[in-house]
């Protein structure tokens, strides 16, 4: 029988794994985007980008070599393996897509955006993710530009108050339903 203490130590082990793969992905990102930069992967080039310090990220590419997902010797660069690049361009995905919606849906101030999306891209599901993308991409790449209901949610965010059509047009479609 499952009790509450049961329940409780499960769920603290839950979310122990669960922030230790959201650091492992954002190694694993990190990694990649280094890679693209320059070939060669340090752990102090990794240390710094992550802001933590450098026994943390050995500790760290240690775990993920022996997953399988990079190579690394001790003092030498650190590669990703076909298995941790596709993770890491997964990870960038979700990454990418959460800070388009909030830096253009959502006009959030983009550090914040990079910041949000970052804690965001490890819990996100693969469904919510995939309607989000295609709402973005819908919104972004429309050929007549940006929706008025953007801009109205722009002006009604900016000034905390409707835009005048919009309360004209809902005054418009109440009386007609009436």
């Amino acid at each position: 029988m499952l009790g509450w203490s049961n329940i409780i130590p499960m769920a603290v082990e839950w979310a122990m794994e669960k922030e230790q793969s959201a650091s492992m992905e954002d190694y694993l990102e990190a990694i990649a985007l280094l890679s693209e930069r320059n070939n060669e992967v340090r752990v102090t080039e990794i240390s710094r980008t992550l802001g933590v310090k450098k026994p943390s990220v050995t500790s760290a590419l240690t775990k993920l070599a022996q997953g399988g997902l990079l190579k690394h010797e001790r003092y030498g660069q650190a590669k990703l393996t076909t298995k941790g690049q596709r993770i890491a361009q997964d990870v960038f995905h979700r990454h990418e897509t959460l800070r388009h919606f909030l830096t253009e849906i959502l006009k959030v101030d983009p550090k914040v955006a990079t910041n949000d999306a970052c804690k965001m891209e490890h819990t996100v599901s693969p469904a919510t993710l995939e309607k989000l993308a295609k709402f973005v991409e819908f919104v972004l790449n429309r050929p007549q530009g940006e929706p008025d209901w953007l801009k109205n949610f722009s002006y009604y965010f900016e000034n905390d108050e409707f835009p005048s059509e919009c309360v004209t047009r809902c005054q418009r479609e109440t009386s007609q339903k009436e």
